[in-house]
């Protein structure tokens, strides 16, 4: 196939492609923002439990979603959800806990255990500390874990086709079934252009705020 009709193809499929595009997009915010909704406040949980194996008890739970094979937990959804998006959105959300509950919970344990005792010694609450000191120092450990995690999502997105949940994976699986290179390949530039563009803007975001952050943060501290 030539440039001209190359560009023809994509012209002519360019109502699929944008509406494969926006339904990835919503799969894989949707699904980050429920496991950022979920795994973050746990990990601030789990650092202030003094039951110690409640933490292994979470974090095993949590490594067994993660070493499913994505196929496999697509298949044991479809009898609980359905077909379609919901079962897509609560795969990729299972998938997301791990990377954020661990970078999250490593960020707070990072932190100096005599920050933490000053700022008890002046005052300062249990929810005082986290907002004002334990957060704020453990933001870039927590947005690392949101960066990768949500480039992982968006490159598993495309499975969520299999069950009739959309996305980027619907071109692909249409150019493998009428044996088009043009839909194929679409499909996966787009996927990870969507990945590099995610990372990016994340990327601009932790730094604009740990910029503000920082700053509030030396003030507050003791």
């Amino acid at each position: 196939m030539n440039d001209e009709s190359l560009w023809e193809f994509l012209l002519l499929r360019l109502p699929d492609i944008g509406k494969a595009l926006l339904e990835h997009i919503i799969l894989s915010a949707t699904s980050m923002a429920m496991g950022c909704a979920i795994a973050i406040p746990l990990a601030v949980l789990l650092v202030g439990n003094r039951i110690r194996w409640v933490n292994s008890i979470v974090f095993t739970l949590a490594n067994i979603l993660q070493t499913v094979p994505s196929l496999a937990l697509l298949a044991i959804l479809i009898p609980l959800l359905g077909i379609g998006t919901q079962p897509a959105i609560m795969a990729l959300f299972l998938y997301s806990l791990m990377p954020l509950l661990r970078n999250t919970y490593a960020g707070f344990q990072a932190i100096d255990p005599a920050l933490i005792e000053a700022a008890r010694g002046m005052g300062y609450n249990a929810s005082q500390r986290i907002f004002r000191i334990q957060l704020p120092l453990s933001f870039p450990y927590i947005m690392s874990g949101v960066r990768v995690t949500t480039v992982y999502i968006i490159n598993w997105a495309t499975l969520a086709t299999l069950i009739g949940g959309g996305g980027l994976g619907q071109l692909i699986m249409s150019g493998l079934a009428v044996n088009r290179s043009e839909l194929i390949l679409t499909g996966a530039l787009l996927s990870i252009l969507l990945a590099l563009a995610a990372d990016f803007l994340l990327a601009r975001v932790e730094k604009t705020v740990a910029n503000r952050v920082n700053v509030n943060t030396v003030s507050d501290q003791p």
